[in-house]
């Protein structure tokens, strides 16, 4: 009867061996996840952006394909760290929990940085400023922001330029995307739309003069992408791409694309701050 201990032995041991060879398996998995996806993506090598379809020449969908300032700006920041990009459009107000709820990794929208919405995702580097802008239908009077209380005014849902009109206690009407705001100044159904004043611009030139840009105003911070919460690494490590395509007069290329002319501010000075800006051609 003794030679049941034996195998009893021989049997815990054997179990004992398994155990251990599975336990070696499951870390060398995930280090190898890890070497195979340092960003924590989506998907391993792809760069999932959400982005809107509708606000030239910020973000816009042309021919079938993402493009505008802060999305090129992207494409070429994520070529630097060997990602594809992967443009999926959405609406501004769902954006940053979507960003955050992992959905997408990277929200590229001309995203204005702001204390409150620090606390839904974290943002990189600033890349760009923008401007608040005031359209009107054409022939309209107003001339100022100062003008707008009393006035049937349209925004955005969570943007900037909402938080702005809120703040002035104008009561404003909320439409989720840019071509709502454009259609109740078409419809006349609003007196004013309080605009990302490039996108503003872009507008009124190509809705062959029913609309027309009535002021615009500098906005007080500037425009980064938006990550998720904690995902160091992928903000990191764009932060530092950013650097590059700055340096290497990429950024200055594609701003003098999409925005001929503009001025940039004394004080404004695009990524970490550290790399010179090469100047427009």
């Amino acid at each position: 009867m003794r030679f049941v201990p034996a195998l009893t032995r021989a049997a815990a041991v054997g179990v004992a061996a398994v155990l251990a060879a599975v336990t070696l398996t499951a870390c060398g998995s995930d280090s190898a996840g890890e070497a195979d996806n340092p960003y924590n993506l989506l998907q391993p090598g792809v760069l999932r952006a959400g982005t809107l379809t509708d606000a030239p020449p910020n973000v816009y969908l042309k021919d079938g394909k993402f493009t505008g300032f802060d999305n090129d700006l992207l494409v070429a920041a994520a070529d630097k760290l060997g990602l594809k990009v992967e443009f999926v459009g959405t609406d501004f107000s769902g954006l940053l929990a979507q960003v955050n709820n992992r959905k997408f990794d990277i929200g590229s929208s001309s995203i204005t940085i702001t204390e409150a919405r620090k606390k839904t995702v974290d943002f990189g580097n600033g890349y760009d400023f923008g401007y608040l802008g005031l359209n009107v239908p054409a022939g309209s009077t107003l001339s100022s922001f100062d003008e707008l209380p009393g006035k049937r005014v349209v925004v955005v849902q969570g943007t900037v330029q909402d938080d702005y009109a809120t703040t002035k206690g104008l009561d404003p009407v909320r439409v989720p995307d840019y071509n709502g705001a454009l259609n109740q100044l078409k419809a006349g159904t609003a007196d004013a739309w309080i605009s990302p004043a490039e996108i503003g611009e872009k507008t009124a030139a190509d809705s062959g003069g029913k609309i027309e840009v009535a002021a615009k105003e500098l906005s007080p911070a500037p425009t980064a992408y938006a990550f998720a919460k904690g995902n160091d690494a992928l903000r990191e490590a764009l932060n530092k791409a950013l650097d590059e395509v700055i340096a290497d007069g990429t950024w200055t290329r594609l701003s003098e694309q999409y925005y001929p002319g503009r001025a940039i501010p004394a004080d404004f000075t695009p990524g970490s701050g550290t790399v010179t800006v090469p100047s427009a051609s």
